[in-house]
């Protein structure tokens, strides 16, 4: 299983990790139920993770760590950063088990079956 990081992300989140002063950065992604469509999708940046619970991506010193109950909902998609005019952020593109999703990209629904 395999969750990708665009350059984009991976400078932004290098880009922190140097403003904060802090290499032990790293980008946490979780995937829980809520939402208008059933999950939702949860970023935020943490210092530790388990290397016994967590699956950890690296792409150029930017790490990306998730659950394994996540990696199997988020397996083949992408982790981007983007800026839009309501703000930037880290965002989920492309995920193959979403089978729809709100305006803001922040909730979906899911199709295990792919």
């Amino acid at each position: 299983m395999f969750v990708y990081i665009t350059p984009r992300a991976a400078a932004k989140l290098n880009n922190i990790k140097e403003q904060d002063s802090n290499p032990n950065l790293l980008l946490r992604v979780t995937v829980e139920s809520g939402g208008c469509h059933g999950f939702q999708y949860l970023m935020g940046l943490k210092e530790e993770y388990n290397p016994d619970e967590d699956i950890l991506f690296d792409l150029d010193g930017a790490k990306v760590v998730m659950d394994e109950m996540s990696l199997g909902i988020l397996k083949d998609s992408t982790v981007d950063y983007t800026t839009e005019l309501i703000g930037s952020q880290f965002k989920i593109i492309d995920n193959p088990r979403a089978s729809s999703s709100c305006g803001c990209g922040s909730s979906f629904d899911i199709d295990l079956t792919k």
